[in-house]
């Protein structure tokens, strides 16, 4: 089958099936005479396979190690077991931060009177600048005008 073919059985864009092919993530396609690529059932199970680790989050480099895993019989589940874990850390971590985010923005959205006036806890915070060039812990901002 061909690239648009080989996508859209796949879920994998061809714009995506050429980028992976470039970084060595799968292997180049075979091709036509006229330089077309053509893509194998099996081809097509990879591609599904990339696409369920992408929908999953997984890192390209990841994605590489799950593909070998799976293409390798003799693999050992537990090396498996080992980054399915790892990413399950990361995203844990980025939960942890995004919920720290969150709850850092509804503070500030608190505590801005959301009205005709130009004072803005939100933008205060945003422009703070700590002396080391770093954004500053986040602070509870000060209650200006009317409440």
């Amino acid at each position: 089958m061909n690239i648009g073919e080989a996508a859209a059985a796949s879920g994998v864009s061809a714009k995506m099936i050429r980028y992976y092919e470039q970084i060595g993530l799968i292997p180049a396609a075979l091709r036509t005479e006229s330089g077309y690529r053509v893509y194998s059932t099996r081809d097509v199970e990879t591609l599904r396979f990339i696409r369920r680790a992408r929908d999953l989050g997984f890192s390209v480099e990841e994605m590489g190690t799950l593909l070998a895993l799976w293409q390798d019989k003799a693999r050992e589940s537990a090396d498996v077991k080992r980054v399915a874990l790892q990413h399950v850390a990361e995203i844990e971590k980025r939960i942890h931060e995004l919920e720290g985010m969150a709850r850092t923005l509804r503070h500030l959205a608190g505590h801005c009177h959301g009205d005709e006036r130009p004072d803005c806890p939100i933008l205060d915070d945003l422009a703070a600048i700590s002396e080391t060039g770093k954004a500053a812990p986040a602070r509870k901002p000060a209650l200006r005008g009317r409440n």
